[in-house]
């Protein structure tokens, strides 16, 4: 039997605490590790529950969401109720489901149902307050027109003006723009375009120029005007052969309304060089000799439009009927009668022609109204309904007038039947032409035989 040593036992006794503390330490370190795993895991369980929370409102849309494990799952659509788009409720966890900010919060939202805005009060002591500004005032600025923009603004105006001939409208779109330099250049563009148009156009022009001057335009716009056209009529003689003539006319007018002054013809006497200018200038000088001093010249361009007197456009068609008898010029009464310009009165041009044929004794009259109906019917002048209503006219009438003309019957059977020959008028117009009330006969014994038509 060993008898151990008192080291012997001190040397065991340290060797067993040793292993002791040994394992104890082992299992120390083990539950150390152990609470650092689940205390790791935790946060990260927390810190997904976080980025889930936050994201299912700003992602909910694009399927954008977080995994438990704090991977990003791309695709998947939240389930949430909460996470539908557009949703205005608050997503915080916290409060009753209510839209934020009582529904005055979201995008393009004005307030609150039912809001009043007071009126904004100014504070003077804000350091940008302004003393000035509430004496401010904002208007708008208009550029001037340059020359490609005034004739394309402008010349729509103009040729409405013809349409409607309202000076007064002319007047507030044209203060609606900034002509600046270019007024000088309003009664040269209304002038050209009246040169291609009708009398009326003159004549309604010469108004417009009249009305505009004082308000719009002054007197030395106006003599600018007619300077610059002056220099440019070579160029409007290519397009109007009768310019020189018609620009001497609008001068004369213009000095007979007192918008151009009584010396503007003298200041260019012995100066003017060019052959159309000159024209133009004679024929102003000669129209002012033949007026008065301060006299309107009213009748320049001649007494055309519907706007005329019935009465006076009756007489204009019965002077011109009667120059065409003396002169057989089919063209010149053709042009006549254009420039009235009247072609819902030409019923009254076809009444008296039928009527100085049934009125005159030899047969010359009667050749030249066929030639001349024949002539307006082929050129388009008078219209099938304005030939009608002529004759439907005249056959009314026919009776009145056979108590001054006996033999009116036979001599508008006869006119009806060659018209129709000349395909001027239609058969149902010739069948409405009236005959005698009773044939006579020579005498008993004739055997039925009719008298000549010479009665």
């Amino acid at each position: 039997m060993e008898i151990e040593t008192p080291s012997d036992i001190n040397a065991n006794v340290v060797e067993s605490d040793s292993e002791l503390s040994g394992s104890e330490l082992n299992r120390k370190e083990e539950n150390g590790n152990l609470a650092e795993s689940s205390i790791s895991e935790a946060k990260l369980h927390a810190k997904a529950q976080r980025r889930l929370r936050k994201n299912s409102s700003r992602d909910s849309g694009r399927g954008d969401s977080v995994s438990d494990n704090g991977e990003n799952t791309r695709g998947v659509v939240p389930t949430s109720p909460k996470s539908k788009l557009m949703d205005r409720k608050s997503r915080t966890g916290k409060g009753r489901g209510l839209p934020k900010k009582g529904g005055a919060g979201g995008k393009g939202v004005w307030g609150t149902p039912g809001q009043i805005y007071d009126e904004e009060i100014v504070d003077i002591k804000d350091p940008n307050y302004d003393e000035d500004q509430e004496s401010c005032i904002y208007e708008t600025t208009v550029l001037p027109l340059d020359e490609k923009s005034f004739e394309k603004s402008v010349t729509p105006i103009v040729q409405e003006y013809f349409e409607h001939g309202d000076t007064n409208e002319v007047a507030e779109m044209l203060r609606d723009l900034n002509l600046g330099e270019m007024k000088c250049g309003l009664p040269v563009l209304a002038v050209s375009l009246a040169l291609e148009g009708k009398a009326s156009h003159r004549e309604m022009t010469s108004k417009l120029l009249s009305h505009l001057c004082g308000t719009l335009l002054s007197n030395e716009d106006v003599e600018r005007s007619f300077d610059k056209l002056l220099q440019e009529l070579p160029e409007l003689v290519l397009d109007t052969p009768r310019a020189p003539q018609l620009v001497g006319q609008f001068i004369a007018r213009a000095v007979g309304d007192e918008i151009l002054s009584s010396t503007y013809l003298e200041a260019y006497r012995g100066i003017v060089d060019c052959v159309h200018s000159r024209a133009a200038l004679d024929r102003a000088a000669v129209l002012l000799r033949m007026t008065k001093v301060g006299r309107r010249i009213d009748s320049v361009w001649g007494t055309g439009g519907g706007q005329q007197p019935v009465k006076k456009l009756v007489k204009e068609i019965d002077m011109l009927l009667k120059e065409y008898v003396l002169s057989g010029d089919v063209v010149e009464a053709e042009r006549c009668l254009q420039e009235l310009e009247v072609p819902h009165f030409h019923h009254e041009l076809v009444y008296e022609a039928i009527l100085i044929v049934l009125e005159a004794t030899g047969n010359s009259a009667y050749t030249m109204m066929l030639s001349l109906l024949e002539a307006l019917w082929k050129s388009g002048v008078i219209t099938l309904d304005q030939m009608k209503r002529g004759y439907d006219r005249i056959y009314q009438e026919i009776p009145d007038i056979n108590l001054d003309v006996p033999n009116a019957y036979s001599v508008l059977e006869r006119f009806v039947e060659d018209c129709f020959k000349a395909g001027i008028i239609s058969k149902q117009i010739r069948d409405l032409c009236p005959c005698r009330g009773r044939k006579r006969f020579v005498s008993e014994g004739d055997g039925g035989r009719l008298k000549s038509e010479s009665y």
